[in-house]
């Protein structure tokens, strides 16, 4: 006679396999390889600052360091959107993706001064340029008949999921080896991507991807670079907006963090690692439900719980920084900004792909990863400015919430073709 326990742990996994099963084989692969790039490259996003100030980096170098790896970012994803109309397989740029990766880990693994972190930066922000925008128009491909709705919000789960597990492993290496492993987890994990996408056909939906552009693609041309950014304007506004936010949490928010705040005391490595890895674990518990929920609900909808959650956010982190007791206030910070990613992240994919033609999707979806490189190259240098400046990051929470007021009536204006 089986227990009670053994028998609900096997309809649980039973309940696990056929959700899983629902959705295509090809989604299924993708959503496996951007775990696996989200495992490797979340402990290097947020811990990396930190990595790179316990051997004396400033905070302004360290932001110089990620706005470059944005502007080789920015570069990168001029070129692969171009490649994606072309109708590439979107599986030859994700390798090169990968492979810039493992070299920059390399580097950043033995880097000891600002110029060696400023090379692997570099590459490393190439290796993101190439990989986003394949990997966002993978989604609606690999769909097939599928939501891409709701295909969004699986691989924006296990993105998330995945940036925990890195964040927690990374965090977890500070205790008992080095904190410079995170770097070795991500070159691990980017052979690991090699080979899944090694294996992985989409012949079916890549042949029929193909033929579309065959029969409509032309030239790119300045006129229609100017009538994807009109369409797209209001959406890409707001996501720099998020994407500024997301660039933050890993690069000067760490280092607020680390210096404390006004009355807020410093906190040492280790917490900081603590309290990132809760945040990606509330990212991962709200990403699926809260995800899988609003495809029911309409896009302006979305938008707005995003916004205004983020704001709350906000002003929550303003009075941690002033207050004695700020520490409780970070936790309780991390909620609504955690809500509001993960509200946003699934929702502004879906809202490009449904405001352009197929045919215009590689670059509407370039266009919109420059904005996580647009967000890249201001936030990281700006805000390490006013860290170094004040003494504190109270100054950028108060600049976030000024922010979100102004642009959350921009969000009934967008309009889905």
């Amino acid at each position: 006679m089986q227990l009670p326990f053994v028998v609900n742990l096997g309809k649980a996994r039973s309940t696990l396999i056929k959700w899983w099963a629902q959705f295509p084989r090809e989604l299924r692969l993708i959503t496996k390889a951007r775990l696996l790039v989200s495992i490797g490259t979340g402990g290097v996003l947020y811990l990396s600052p930190l990595v790179f100030n316990n051997i004396g980096l400033t905070a302004t170098q360290i932001g110089c360091g990620v706005t470059t790896a944005a502007i080789s970012g920015i570069l990168s994803r001029i070129v692969t959107g171009i490649y994606l109309d072309k109708a590439i397989n979107f599986s030859i740029p994700i390798k090169i993706a990968a492979i810039l990766a493992i070299i920059s880990d390399v580097l950043l693994i033995f880097s000891t001064d600002f110029v060696s972190y400023l090379i692997g930066q570099i590459l490393l922000g190439l290796a993101t340029g190439i990989y986003w925008p394949s990997v966002e128009l993978a989604v609606p491909i690999s769909s097939k008949n599928f939501s891409s709705r709701k295909g969004y919000a699986l691989v924006k789960t296990f993105d998330a999921l995945g940036v925990a597990i890195g964040v927690f492993i990374g965090s977890f290496s500070s205790f008992f080896i080095n904190m410079r492993f995170i770097f070795i987890i991500d070159l691990v994990s980017m052979l690991a991507v090699l080979k899944i996408i090694s294996n992985i056909l989409f012949k079916d939906c890549i042949t029929k991807y193909k033929i579309n552009f065959k029969k409509d693609n032309i030239s790119i041309k300045r006129n229609r670079i100017y009538k994807l950014f009109s369409e797209l304007k209001i959406i890409l506004i707001l996501t720099i907006f998020v994407t500024s936010i997301i660039s933050i949490s890993q690069s000067s928010f760490p280092i607020d963090l680390a210096v404390g705040g006004i009355n807020r005391p410093p906190l040492d490595t280790q917490k900081v690692g603590l309290i990132l890895t809760i945040q990606m674990i509330l990212l991962v518990i709200f990403q699926w439900p809260l995800g899988n929920w609003l495809r029911k609900k309409s896009f302006i909808f979305a938008l707005n719980i995003s916004i205004y959650n983020l704001m709350a956010g906000s002003f929550i982190l303003i009075i941690s920084n002033i207050i004695s007791e700020g520490l409780l206030f970070v936790f309780i910070a991390l909620i609504p900004i955690s809500i509001g990613l993960a509200a946003f992240l699934p929702t502004a994919s879906e809202v490009i792909i449904q405001s352009v033609n197929k045919n215009n999707r590689g670059v509407a979806l370039s266009i919109y990863s420059q904005c996580f490189g647009i967000s890249s190259l201001i936030s990281p240098i700006s805000t390490g400015i006013l860290i170094d400046l004040t003494g504190t990051g109270l100054l950028i929470w108060v600049i976030l919430f000024l922010i979100s007021i102004f642009i959350l009536p921009l969000v009934k204006y967008i309009k889905i073709a």
